[in-house]
């Protein structure tokens, strides 16, 4: 629920709503609201509910710029080391990403969306490149939820999600590095406005 953005960061977390939606008691539900503390992702507060670990737009943004590096390696990689069968697959992922789409589903889309990306990262053939990645994608997969259900964004993402495509087909390394540093750069900048529009406490956005 929170990594898909269900529960918005800084929003506090109702035990007994959490108990009733996921048929629990609350000793199992404490013991997971600690481990998901542990992973950064709930701030447990003494006394106070514990709330959904808010997120810094200013450490989001700096993850971002990093990402356009990590990303623009792992285009160029996966296009120089993709053989036909890792083609198909992605040219298969694509198709699914698109069906969802089509459907108007955007969580969904959203999902296969990462998926193609880790995919790629794995084609890249570098296992640093790979843990890296991984790693801080885990820190921002909730930031990127917040930006699911902006119309214009998800547009984009389809349009630039093609463009990567066309590069990979065409056996273009340079060129799909360049459309996947676009995708983050245009990903990033739009997740950050979504987040600086929110208040630290507020449930509205300004």
């Amino acid at each position: 629920m929170i990594q898909v953005g269900e529960l918005s960061p800084g929003e506090q977390i109702v035990e007994t709503s959490l108990c009733e939606h996921f048929g629990v008691s609350r000793t199992p539900l404490r013991e997971a609201l600690k481990v998901l503390s542990s992973e950064g992702l709930v701030e447990l507060r003494p006394r106070r509910t514990p709330i959904v670990t808010p997120v810094d737009p200013a450490e989001i943004a700096a993850i971002f710029e990093v990402l356009e590096g990590l990303e623009s390696v792992a285009g160029r990689r996966a296009c120089e080391n993709a053989n036909e069968a890792d083609m198909a697959e992605i040219e298969s992922m694509h198709a699914a990403m698109l069906q969802e789409h089509d459907r108007g589903n955007r969580g969904a889309y959203q999902s296969k969306n990462r998926e193609i990306h880790f995919r790629i990262v794995e084609l890249a053939g570098n296992p640093v490149l790979k843990t890296t990645y991984a790693n801080f994608m885990m820190r921002i997969v909730r930031a990127r939820a917040t930006n699911t259900y902006e119309p214009a964004r998800w547009r984009g993402s389809r349009s630039e999600h093609d463009e990567i495509m066309a590069a990979f087909r065409a056996r273009d390394p340079e060129g799909m590095s360049a459309a996947l540093v676009r995708h983050t750069r245009q990903t990033g900048s739009s997740v950050i406005a979504t987040l600086k529009r929110f208040a630290p406490g507020d449930s509205e956005p300004r």
